[in-house]
Formats: C-alpha cells, structure tokens, sequence
C-alpha cells in the first residue's frame, strides 16, 4: 500500500496528555517552549544547539505538518490534557521517525520543556506512541536511540518496557563534536510485543 494512503491519526489522547500533529500557529508556543529549555536540550539533541527565531520554528511545524501527510515523519507535540479534553500547556515533542515502511520500523524520539520533568509524562507519551506503532501501523519493531550519558532518556525507555539491545562506542558526536557512544532500546513483534497478522 501506498504509506499516503495509510490513516494515521494526527491526534491521541492519554490519561494525561494530548499528543498532535503539529499545524500552521505552532511556532510561537514551540518557539516558548524550545527557548524555556535550551541549557536542558542543547547538549543532547543536535536541533537544538541554536535557539530558533519564532519564524523558523513556524517553518519547521509546517514542514512537519508537510511530512506527516506525506507520511514520512510523525512528529506529535505533547500538551498536557484538560478535564475536557483540551489541550493545555505545551510540555514536550515526540514522534515516530525514521520511517521504513517495508520493514514497518519506526524510531520514537522525545524531548522535555524544563520545569516537567519527573512526572512520567514522557514514558506516557512514548507507550502511546508504540501502541499506535504496534496497533494501528503493525510495526515490527520499534526502537529509540540516545547517548549514553542521558542517563534520563534511557530510564524513560525502560520504564517503557523497551529491551536494552545494544552499546555502540564511539559510533557518532556530541553537540559539541566529541566522540559518544549510543544506547540502542527496541520493542520487537515476536519479542516484547506478540506476534500478529504481517500486512
């Protein structure tokens, strides 16, 4: 099938948190929340080592917006959700990346706004986001990568019921261009997820 054709919801609901697409008028409560938690971001995630105009975050949500519908790259901005349903303060991004749709492999990636932290909200994200990758996209595998050193993101993916497959040393650069070495947790169908009907 033609990845275009598959229906991806571009918003999900967890107990907590609103998970969507990003859309036309994110860019400012992005731009906020980049810019509230570069000291936290910048030493793990190669986006973010500059902080952006709010025109170039605008830029970047229609981009991803773009890429979503085409089915390239989910990025998903987590708010915190209200009683009703609504969304509320931005707290995060994550998303299903790195897309092959022949081998139904998908990378989640994740990152935190400064000041929400320690409340689970990105283990919930992350279980959401492989439940749509195993339930909705039969995904295969499901894996999430970081350095070594972020000592943080890794416990979310533990917490997240993700097997720890590999070390690889000195496989890639720090923002900073030092040598680091990255963690490699999965989720496999036949392993941690049951065996299913393959598309």
């Amino acid at each position: 099938m033609e990845p275009i054709l598959i229906d991806v919801p571009e918003r999900i609901e967890t107990e907590r948190l609103v998970l969507r697409a990003p859309r036309r008028g994110d860019g400012q409560v992005v731009n906020d929340a980049i810019r509230a938690s570069h000291a936290d971001l910048a030493p793990w995630l190669p986006w973010a080592g500059a902080v952006p105009s709010v025109d170039e975050s605008e830029a970047h949500c229609r981009r991803q917006q773009a890429r979503f519908i085409l089915r390239e790259d989910f990025v998903m901005l987590m708010f915190l959700r209200g009683a009703d349903g609504e969304e509320g303060e931005l707290v995060g991004g994550s998303g299903l990346h790195r897309i092959d749709w022949t081998l139904r492999k998908f990378e989640i990636g994740y990152w935190r706004k400064t000041g929400c932290e320690g409340r689970g909200l990105v283990t919930e994200a992350v279980r959401a986001l492989s439940r749509l990758a195993f339930d909705s996209l039969d995904a295969r595998r499901v894996e999430i990568r970081m350095d070594d050193h972020n000592t943080r993101s890794w416990r979310v993916a533990e917490r997240a019921g993700f097997t720890l497959e590999a070390l690889l040393r000195f496989d890639s650069a720090t923002t900073g261009g030092e040598p680091r070495s990255t963690r490699i947790y999965a989720r496999v169908r036949g392993a941690e997820e049951p065996m299913g009907a393959a598309l």
